[in-house]
Formats: C-alpha cells, structure tokens, sequence
C-alpha cells in the first residue's frame, strides 16, 4: 500500500510544522482511549459503559491549553464519560454523535477562529479520514487502522489510550520551544 501524504510533508521539521498549528482535534475511542468498549451489567438488568483515559494525555491536554492553544474533541459515539473528561480538563469544544466528523470540524474550527492550515487531527480508523486529509497535520497512534497510518504525517509511538495525545503535544510544544515553559511551573 502506498501512502498518501506527500514526501515534502514528511521532511518538513518539528519546529516549522509546530510554528503552524494552533489548533489540536482529536477523536476518542482508540485515540484517548485504546478503542475497548466495555459493558458491565447491572443488577436492573441495564448495562454501564466503562472506558480508560490516560492520566498522561490529560496533563498533556492541559498543557497545551496553558500554551494558548485550542484543543477539541470529535467523536461518532456519544457518552456522558467523554463529556465528563472534558469537563474534568476544561475541553470546552466537544462534538459526540457525530456522522460527519469534516462538518463538525469545520464548525469547531470556525468556532475557534482557526483555518484547516493550523489544525492537527489526531485519528485511529476510517471515519477520522476525512478530517486528516484536510488538516496541516495528520496524527495515529502505533495501533491505528492501516489506512489511517498511511494518511497521517505522524504516526506516533504510543497505542491508542497509551498516551498518544501526550506524545503528540510534547513533540509540538518542544519543536515550537514551548515545553520549558511548563518545567519550571508549580502546581
């Protein structure tokens, strides 16, 4: 299989892709979470869905926000735990239930006040395609979907839920000489 994006993407460095983005959207089962769903059954007979966040990726959300930029969640499922992170990280832009996740995009991006130009978007699978091929950056993680490591410029050391955002944003903020920043800061 080939790959889709372009040599001259790829050669471009850290320094010069982070001086572009302002902007970081990111999809959730297999991304912020390693892609399980799990169900456990209650006694009423109902089910509850558990789901796992990496402590790493939320620093790391955090971290990027602090740095002035924007962060946004995209997601075609729909669960209040995704809701309750973000609010727990202060991710004021979340989309769930979304079937078109370009069209969401382009709301959240107007939303912001940023162009497709300073966006990354990070995707594991098939309906994250269309938001990375028109994005300046175009992350997976290790474990993602073949066809979703060959349209992304980065593809990332960590599994989906392993801290795949966080090595993300550490990798933008230092290539942007942002990351000391947060080194000599007390919480």
């Amino acid at each position: 299989m080939t790959s889709h994006v372009s040599i001259e993407s790829r050669l471009r460095s850290d320094v010069e892709i982070a001086a572009e983005i302002k902007c970081i959207l990111t999809d959730v089962d297999g991304v912020l979470t390693d892609g399980r769903i799990t169900y456990t059954a209650e006694p009423d007979e109902t089910c509850r869905e558990t789901k796992s966040f990496n402590v790493r990726d939320g620093l790391g959300i955090k971290l990027w926000m602090r740095s002035g930029f924007h962060f946004g969640i995209i997601t075609a499922r729909k669960s209040p735990l995704v809701a309750h992170r973000a609010k727990e990280l202060g991710v004021e832009h979340l989309s769930q239930g979304v079937s078109d996740k370009w069209a969401a995009a382009q709301k959240m991006m107007a939303t912001m006040g940023v162009t497709a130009e300073q966006v990354c978007y990070v995707g594991d699978d098939l309906p994250d395609l269309c938001v990375m091929r028109r994005v300046a950056l175009a992350a997976a993680p290790d474990d993602a979907a073949t066809d979703a490591r060959e349209f992304a410029h980065w593809t990332m050391r960590a599994h989906g839920g392993q801290g795949v955002v966080r090595e993300l944003i550490e990798r933008l903020l230092r290539g942007g000489d942002r990351w000391n920043e947060h080194l000599t800061k007390e919480d």
